[in-house]
């Protein structure tokens, strides 16, 4: 009897750990995107590639046996919807956030983000940013659970200027055309500041409302009329396809160096006007070769389509922080998110592209990139033309990398 007694003595702790252990909580990424409203598609796009790459990783076996949860969250296009939406997953017990249309909710996001870790030891989120690119970000706004894995102005001005320069094709008269907020104001900075390297003069400079301007007709005008050989613009979502929808409008004849131009719709809308202008891409599955062609070919099985301007940088993204997942052991059954930081730190994946890694000083990843002409003879076509993107120089990691920004100070907990 007192054997018994005994027994059920040291099986009952056991018992409870093993029910704890059962029920767990599984790990929770929540996807705050613009899943509403004229900045939708760029959103959905986000949305899109974070659920191919949690499917694969539960298809792998998830985190500690259990299926990674993925919650999504419309932000509705700005900061203050954001915000709510992060004090929404907060309380759903996300501890990975995943967003990356909108630099301006990108800001919130970190600093949202940030303040919640300070006040909640124990209950941290990780901010997992695919392309919010503004340098505030990981300059003055850096911070150990804000992660970017997409490039930013000075990397992107960088390789679009030297291979178009190479290429013969940049001239010497350039046009800066930007958004009037921390991304776009990033542009206009690294245009100016390429100019000595790119050999040409900034003729004018314009940075615009934010997807409120319904007719650029007026802003071709000015282009048109100061003379520039190109314009080059960090313009994304409805900015840059009203812009392309004005241009062929108006039989613009300058090219344009840009950074969006994959997305969804602007060569559909810029037509064959479209030929001839330059994108600074983070993949290009011609340049990729085989594996560029077998990673279109699954995301295509798994999603309908192929993938498209952010989603790649998304789901390699994605990937590094499954791996991150992978080598972060549970803690009395559940995640800590602060280990699955420091892991995040020192995070490598051989993609397509090449070799991409995580730098630790500032959190900024180190990517490769493409730059590409729209051309008839690209091997993959967009919007369902006859053109697409054609690689004309691909750069390394190291080779598209700037130096980490001396005003990011990062704090890691003790």
């Amino acid at each position: 009897m007192l054997a018994a007694r005994c027994a059920i003595q040291v099986a009952a702790p056991l018992l409870t750990l093993l029910t704890g252990l059962a029920q767990a909580a599984p790990v929770k990424i929540g996807v705050l995107e613009t899943l509403s409203g004229p900045q939708a598609s760029t959103g959905q796009a986000y949305r899109a590639a974070v659920r191919y790459a949690v499917d694969k990783l539960n298809a792998e076996g998830g985190w500690n046996g259990q299926p990674v949860q993925l919650l999504e969250y419309d932000n509705q296009g700005g900061p203050a919807g954001a915000s709510d939406k992060l004090k929404a997953a907060a309380a759903d017990g996300v501890q990975i956030v995943v967003q990356g249309g909108s630099s301006a909710i990108g800001g919130q996001i970190t600093e949202d983000v940030r303040k919640h870790n300070l006040r909640n030891p124990g209950k941290e989120i990780v901010y997992i940013n695919v392309g919010a690119e503004a340098l505030e970000l990981t300059g003055e706004k850096c911070n150990f659970h804000h992660f970017r894995f997409a490039g930013n102005a000075q990397v992107r001005t960088k390789v679009l200027v030297q291979a178009m320069k190479q290429a013969n094709t940049l001239g010497t008269r350039v046009y800066a055309m930007n958004q009037n907020y921390s991304w776009g104001q990033d542009m206009e900075r690294a245009i100016v500041d390429n100019a000595g390297v790119g050999g040409y003069q900034v003729v004018e400079k314009t940075l615009h409302d934010v997807n409120k301007i319904q007719d650029f007709a007026p802003y071709i005008a000015k282009i048109s009329a100061s003379g520039a050989d190109t314009v080059i613009t960090g313009n994304w979502s409805n900015d840059l396809l009203l812009m392309m929808k004005a241009s062929k409008a108006a039989g613009l004849k300058v090219r344009f160096g840009t950074v969006f131009l994959d997305q969804v719709g602007n060569i559909a809308n810029a037509g064959e006007q479209a030929a001839g202008h330059f994108v600074a891409q983070t993949f290009n599955p011609e340049a990729a070769g085989a594996e560029g062609d077998r990673f279109v070919a699954d995301y295509k099985a798994k999603t309908g389509r192929n993938p498209v301007a952010t989603e790649p940088q998304t789901v390699f993204g994605m990937e590094m922080v499954a791996d991150a997942l992978k080598r972060t052991k549970p803690e009395g059954g559940a995640l800590n998110v602060n280990a699955l930081a420091r892991n995040l730190e020192t995070a490598r994946l051989k993609t397509p592209m090449g070799v991409t890694s995580m730098r630790a000083s500032d959190h900024q990843v180190l990517l490769p990139v493409v730059v590409s002409v729209v051309s008839a003879d690209a091997k993959y076509k967009a919007d369902d033309t006859a053109l697409g993107f054609k690689p004309v120089k691909t750069f390394t990691a190291e080779e598209a990398a700037v130096p980490a920004q001396a005003s990011c100070k990062m704090q890691r907990p003790s």
